[in-house]
């Protein structure tokens, strides 16, 4: 039996602790995740590394999930949006079910794997895609259907399971594993198994965003002001970015017309507008070399 199905020996009499007991078990549990993530944490390096190849080069990553698995996938690919400016063609997910399987589970979808052969085909990928598939026992035939999709069109391809051996593992370029251990309900793969993936996803996403100069030193600087707290989380970042106040940064703000990258160059090398743009795009709109660059 694979560990994602098996029993927890620690919580074998669940329904008999007291609730203050159930969650100092879970609690208990949950602290293991962290470590399993950590040893795999060159494979998922290895992840990022292809995703930001392929970005670079105008591919894009493309999720694929079921069940929890994909819910995960949906929540980390609408968040790189506001988060790190990307468009919305940039990063995909393609969810066992459709969105109908958001909100109300249907478990037999991911036994689908024509359906992810065909939902990956209709995307047209190509060599320089990156699909990322997860799958808490790494064996959800949907999924297995994307990455067979993605192989057969040369694109890269990569395994989140929560088993050492998997199909999916077997299949893909890189296998990324965390071994948390059996569940505190036999088989329910939403919690450790869902931390893990949620962990590993946070990972992916926002190493590769860096890399692919999204973030300037820890800052969002492809931020939009879409409500007041942006706006003023905007004028903080081109303060911190830019090394002057508040008033200064909002200055800066409003003759970049509200454009992060803009307003920190402007900030840190005295030019105007015009002049920082033109140095910018001359560096690929890369901030840290627009700074550092000697014109």
């Amino acid at each position: 039996m694979v560990i994602t199905e098996s029993r927890n020996p620690k919580s074998a009499e669940l329904d008999t602790m007291s609730a203050v007991e159930i969650v100092r078990l879970m609690n208990e549990e949950d602290k293991g995740v962290a470590h399993a993530v950590e040893l795999v944490l060159d494979d998922v390096a290895r992840a990022v590394e292809l995703v930001v190849k392929g970005i670079s080069a105008g591919g894009r990553l493309i999720y694929a999930g079921a069940g929890t698995s994909g819910r995960l996938a949906v929540l980390d690919a609408a968040e790189c949006m506001p988060t790190f400016g990307t468009p919305p063609e940039m990063v995909q997910v393609l969810m066992a079910g459709g969105q109908a399987a958001l909100t109300r589970s249907q478990e037999g979808v991911e036994d689908d794997y024509d359906g992810g052969f065909a939902e990956a085909r209709a995307l047209g990928l190509t060599p320089n895609d990156v699909v990322v598939g997860l799958s808490a026992s790494g064996s959800a035939n949907y999924v297995r259907g994307v990455i067979d999709c993605a192989r057969a069109a040369g694109a890269a391809t990569v395994a989140v399971a929560c088993n050492p051996k998997s199909v999916l593992g077997d299949i893909a370029d890189v296998y990324i594993a965390p071994i948390v251990g059996p569940e505190v309900v036999m088989g329910s793969s939403r919690l450790k198994a869902g931390t893990a993936q949620k962990m590993i996803l946070n990972m992916i996403s926002t190493a590769s965003m860096v890399k692919l100069g999204r973030v300037y030193k820890d800052l969002m600087i492809e931020l939009k002001p879409s409500n007041k707290k942006l706006t003023g989380r905007m004028k903080r970042i081109v303060a911190v970015g830019a090394e002057v106040d508040i008033d200064e940064a909002t200055r800066l703000l409003e003759l970049a017309d509200g454009n992060i990258r803009l307003a920190v160059v402007m900030g840190e090398t005295g030019l105007g507008p015009e002049a920082a743009a033109q140095r910018l795009a001359a560096v690929g709109n890369d901030v840290r070399k627009a700074i550092e660059t000697k014109c």
